[in-house]
């Protein structure tokens, strides 16, 4: 059986993100923010699966961030909605977003493993060893205030999940957090499930190196970040595995650059739902780390736009010039959001994908298609 296509495509990989969220990644308060109903991620990822693209990848959300949207208040849940969409597509990659403290390891390694047949061996996991204690709160947990001990948890989960992918019989498992008897992973997935982990700590990335096959992280500064990623990759290769790093955008295309410039300032400044916006930021400096602390403070309109991902603002070429950008920096694909996904994206396919195929770093529908 080949590999899973994340493994194998030979270009570089894009993806979308946070499209099971109510408003994406825009913390804003235009009516056309994007509604995350199932039909619109349905169409989304049919538009997605036929121009080829990756990959989709969610947020696990439980509680919003308030202001007048609350935003992220209405979000679809990762592994149902990642079976659905792999159900009614034919090539892309779908991710299931998995907080570790929220789902046992091994009722997530029997879903992982049924979707794995129902997609043909698209479906991937996405990692969180958990950073936000109003969710924590909500489901009755506390936060370990350390992150060694978030990530010692997530360790030990993901060790149960892996020997239950293993294993072909029934074994015990003596950990500091569980104590397993006679369990047994039937079915397993039949191929490498992709594994991505966003981390920004220490203990997160090392935690990464040694598990993940992405490691997803912000791009604020590409200078700094081309180092950050060739020094990710080398403790990859220290470690014996071909580590990937991506990272995540925002998109703002249009014919003009002024068009575009416009447009972000409208939703992403005039309109942005700024409560919200302090908000995230607040909980970010608090418990989180994935973005470097020592920047975060400096983009908060970057917040309000797309979540602090990499602005792709301005016209076809320039949108293109800036995925280009990501490339040389050594990242390996990024994910895109848009305000309104299912509507902005057929213009980005149309107008931006061509140019970087002709640059050499996306290969056409049909290639990568008849690839896959």
């Amino acid at each position: 059986m080949t590999e899973n296509s994340m493994f194998t495509a030979g270009q570089f990989l894009l993806g979308t993100f946070a499209s099971n969220c109510s408003g994406g990644m825009s913390v804003t308060k235009v009516p056309e923010r994007w509604k995350n109903s199932w039909d619109n991620n349905l169409k989304l990822a049919q538009l997605l699966d036929a121009a080829g693209i990756d990959f989709m990848l969610p947020i696990a959300r439980w509680i919003g961030y308030g202001g007048e949207t609350n935003f992220h208040g209405n979000v679809l849940e990762t592994v149902t909605w990642a079976a659905g969409l792999l159900a009614k597509t034919q090539n892309i990659n779908v991710f299931a977003t998995i907080h570790t403290v929220a789902n046992h390891p091994i009722v997530l390694a029997k879903q992982i493993a049924t979707i794995d047949q129902i997609s043909g061996g698209r479906i991937g996991l996405n990692i969180v060893a958990g950073w936000n204690q109003p969710e924590y709160e909500a489901l009755g947990l506390e936060l370990p205030t350390d992150h060694e001990t978030r990530y010692a948890y997530a360790e030990e989960w993901f060790d149960v999940v892996k020997t239950l992918w293993q294993r072909t019989e029934t074994f015990d498992y003596d950990g500091k957090f569980f104590n397993l008897r006679q369990v047994l992973g039937d079915p397993r997935p039949a191929r490498k499930v992709p594994m991505l982990n966003a981390a920004g700590s220490g203990q997160g990335r090392a935690f990464a190196v040694r598990n993940a096959d992405f490691l997803f992280t912000p791009a604020i500064d590409l200078e700094r970040s081309a180092s950050e990623v060739a020094e990710l990759k080398a403790q990859g290769k220290a470690s014996s595995r071909d580590l990937g790093v991506l990272t995540f955008s925002h998109v703002v295309c249009r014919p003009t650059e002024k068009e575009a410039r416009d447009y972000l300032q409208h939703f992403g400044k005039d309109n942005a739902d700024w409560e919200a916006v302090d908000n995230l930021v607040r909980l970010q400096f608090a418990h989180a780390h994935s973005f470097p602390h020592d920047l975060l403070a400096l983009i908060r309109d970057r917040m309000a736009a797309g979540h602090g991902g990499f602005p792709l603002v301005g016209t076809p070429e320039q949108v293109a010039e800036g995925i280009l950008s990501l490339h040389r920096a050594g990242f390996n694909g990024t994910t895109l959001s848009f305000v309104d996904y299912a509507e902005e994206f057929p213009y980005f396919r149309d107008t931006v994908l061509p140019i970087l195929e002709a640059e050499g770093i996306r290969r056409s529908v049909t290639t990568a298609t008849a690839a896959a």
